[in-house]
Order: structure tokens, then sequence, then C-alpha cells
């Protein structure tokens, strides 16, 4: 058994004081991924393909080179601040602001019109999201670089998760009803009004880790000589990085598609309204109950196929709702249940898996990329974001749904269960043999690091060198 070294280890405090700038972040992220495309739709009632086809043009050309950008730039910033934390300073406010300015779209917008609104609008909160929360997760494989207290630095982390989970998901509309009827004011600026408090809640979560936590001074890292451009291809020479980025993606686009129809098969598939937030609720606290646990069967059987094992109990659980009737079913609460225990896993092993390709990045070439690498994982988390609620909104305009409309065609609630339980579940399935057989285990990532203290002991090895994944010994157990 591998025993952490000293000099690796986190207090508590640090690990607590790390994760607060994600109960910012992704306050945002749960409100974009529940609630946005109902807002788009049912508050400021614009067409659900229009808005869906806006964020998809944004994702496919902006984000395309802003994340990798931004953690390029991350990578080459040297300051008295470290590489990180100076854009985690500077991105917090723009970022509130642009988030209230998201929420605070105008009724009646239509055409071309609606979709260069949700498009700018979209494109800026999009843009100091991306400077903030590249470089704040890029932060994790520098605090530590020891397997098993990346896993816990991470699931620490995730609680904050949750935690941001559940009040941008389960409360969202109850806060903007409050507004609403607190201050007797319009849908529209009840819905502005929670923009501007959850905005609120990012920037002060943000600011708190960055002025607290302090970046390591790690000698062994070699900075980045790259230019941008092959520092970015070099990405895809990096097996275990690419084969993570395919489960990924697959897992996440299900994941979206499910929250992003979450409130429409809870309204008027089983007619549950009333209960939506406590639907919500219990899969988001299933979520962080198992959080923990989840780390502790990592320890048994590695990452990779610990990842694999519950995104296969959240797919069964999803497909069963296919099945359910159309009114009220009590079904949906075990459903909701067992979902979040299968996903929580995904709320663990992705973000603590993506240090350790980092490790196998800086043997092939001599260099620490985290700022390349986390652009193309937070490209790749907004992408497929981004697809699911565009695809969400294209099967709702394609099988007729109409908002605020309480008994819809049977083809749109048909629609409405292909895409909230089959489509997703069917994803997830082919997700798994990419995780089930995913090549870096805790013994080889042992090796890698042995090889970078190596390197480091001999300068004829500092010199990048194309390393086979046998000779690091990473298809082994």
């Amino acid at each position: 058994m591998n025993h952490t070294p000293a000099s690796e280890k986190l207090s508590n405090g640090t690990k607590v004081l790390y994760g607060i700038s994600d109960l910012g972040i992704q306050t945002l992220v749960a409100s974009i991924q529940f609630w946005l495309l109902f807002f788009y739709t049912d508050v400021a009632h614009i067409n659900p393909a229009t808005a869906g086809t806006a964020m998809m043009v944004g994702k496919l050309t902006w984000d395309a080179i802003n994340d990798p950008l931004f953690g390029y730039l991350s990578d080459k910033t040297r300051s008295r601040w470290g590489r990180r934390r100076p854009w985690m300073l500077l991105g917090a406010i723009p970022l509130g602001l642009s988030t209230w300015l998201m929420f605070s779209l105008p009724e009646g917008l239509t055409g071309f019109k609606a979709f260069l609104v949700v498009l700018i609008t979209f494109l800026l909160f999009d843009t100091f999201h991306s400077a903030v929360s590249i470089s704040y997760y890029a932060l994790t494989p520098e605090l530590t670089l020891d397997y098993r207290e990346r896993t816990s630095l991470t699931t620490v982390r995730e609680v904050f998760t949750v935690l941001g989970y559940i009040i941008g998901a389960g409360i969202t509309k109850m806060v903007a009803d409050i507004f609403q009827d607190t201050f007797q004011i319009t849908t529209q600026q009840s819905w502005s009004a929670l923009g501007a408090t959850f905005g609120f809640v990012a920037v002060v979560s943000i600011l708190t880790t960055a002025l607290t936590i302090k970046e390591r001074n790690r000698p062994e890292f070699s900075p980045n000589s790259m230019p941008p451009i092959k520092a970015f291809l070099i990405t895809f020479k990096n097996r275990p990085f690419m084969q993570l980025m395919g489960a990924q993606f697959m897992s996440s686009f299900s994941f979206t598609l499910l929250t992003s129809l979450l409130s429409y098969y809870t309204i008027y598939q089983v007619k549950m309204e009333g209960q939506l937030t406590l639907i919500m609720l219990i899969l988001l606290v299933c979520i962080g109950l198992f959080l923990f646990p989840w780390r502790y069967v990592a320890d048994k059987i590695n990452k990779g196929p610990s990842y694999a094992l519950g995104l296969f109990i959240a797919s069964l659980a999803i497909i069963a709702t296919f099945f359910y009737p159309n009114e009220p079913t009590p079904l949906i609460y075990v459903t909701a249940a067992i979902a979040g225990l299968g996903f929580s896993g995904q709320w663990v092993f992705p973000w603590s898996m993506l240090p350790d390709v980092i490790e196998y990045d800086q043997v092939m070439t001599g260099e620490r990329h985290e700022g390349i690498y986390y652009g193309m994982w937070s490209f790749l988390g907004k992408f497929t974001g981004a697809l699911g609620i565009a695809v969400s909104g294209w099967a709702l305009s394609l099988y007729g749904y109409v908002a605020n409309q309480p008994q819809q065609t049977e083809r749109a609630l048909f629609g409405i269960r292909l895409f909230f339980g089959p489509v997703p579940a069917a994803i997830l399935i082919l997700s798994l043999p990419l995780l089930i057989w995913y090549p870096i285990t805790r013994d080889s990532h042992q090796k890698l690091l042995d090889k970078i203290a190596n390197m480091k002991k001999n300068v004829s090895e500092t010199e990048p060198a194309k390393i086979g994944s046998q000779e690091l010994g990473i298809a082994e157990e």
C-alpha cells in the first residue's frame, strides 16, 4: 500500500477553502443546466429551438478558442500571486455582473433579434466563467501530487459542488417566486433579481478562495515553453486524456439532457409541479451523500471502473422513467435517489482523474500544461452542456411542445419521455467500456511520478521523450 508523503498532505482547512469557490461556480452552472432553457421559453418566451441554436453556435465558435486560450495564458502567467489566482481575482466581479445580465432578458424577443441577444449575453457570461473556472480547477494538480489525496481534495470540493447545485437547481424558481411575491414585481424582474443574487454568491465564494489559498512553489514543474497551437495539439497524443474525454463527453451530455428536461418531465408527464423542488433535492442530496463512499470504492477497484459502476447504476434508474404513467407516482422519488447514487461518482472521479493525465503529459513533453488540459476540459464540459440544452430545445420543438400549456399532446409527452430517459441512458451505457478499461491505475500513476523524479535527476532525460504506454506501465494493474 502506498502512503501519502507528508509534503503532499493537505490540511482539512486547505481543502475547505479550496472547495468554497465551487459553491458559487456550480450555483451558476446548475441554474443554467436546470433552468436557463426554462427561463428562455417560459419567462422570456423565446422559441426553444432559437435559444438552443444560439447557445450551440457560441460553443462551436468562441469556446473552441476561448477555453484552451485561457488555459494557455494561465500556464504562462507569472506573478507574485501565482499563475492561477490572478485570473480568479480579476474575473470574479465581471462574472457576477454577466450572470445578472443573462437572466435579465426582456419578454417578446423573436427571430434573429432573439438569437443575437441570447448569443451575446451567453457568450459574455461564458468568457468570464472560462477565465475564472479554468484557473480554479487547474490548482488541483498543483496542490498535491498524490493519487489518493487528489481524490480526497476533489471529494471535499464536490461537497461544495453539491451545495451549489442544490442552490442553483433546487431553489432557483422558488427564489424567483419569492422576489416576485415580496416586492410585487414582474416575472422578468424577479428572474433578473435572481441572476443578481446568484452572481453575488459566485463573486464572494471565488474571492474567498483566491484570497486564502496559496499556490505551491514546485521547482520540479518545468514551465510551458511551447507555442499555443503546439501545446493544444499535444493533448490529442495523450491516450488516457482522450479516453477520459470520450467518456466524459457522453456522461456529461446525458446528464445535461436529464437536468434540462427534468422540469418539463415533472410538470407535464407525472404532473407533480408542486414536488419539483423536492425531486431535485432528493437527486442532489443523494449525490452529496454518496461522494465519500465512492472515494472508498475507488481505493478498492481504481477510479475508472468505479466511475463506470456509478454510470451503470444511474442508467438503470433513468431508463425506467420512460414507462411511468401520465399521472403522479411515488416511483419518481425512488428514481431520483438511485440516480443520485449513480451520478455521485460522476462528480468525484473525472475531476480526480484529470490531474493524473497531466503527469502522463509531463513524461511525454518534459513540461507542465495544466492550463491547456483544464481549458480543453472546460470546453468539453460547456460544449456538452450547451449541446444537451440545444438538443433538449430541438426535441421540444420537434415534438410540438407548447410553453405554459397544461395539457401537452401525446406526441409532445412522448418526446419529453424519450429524451429524458432512454436516450441519456443509452449514451451512458456506450461510455462504460472507456472507463472499465481506463489505462491509468494507482500503480501506473506511481510509475509516472517515479519517471518524473528520475527526469529531474538526469538532465539528459529532461528533453521531451516519446514514451510508450507499456514502458510506463499504463496498461498494468
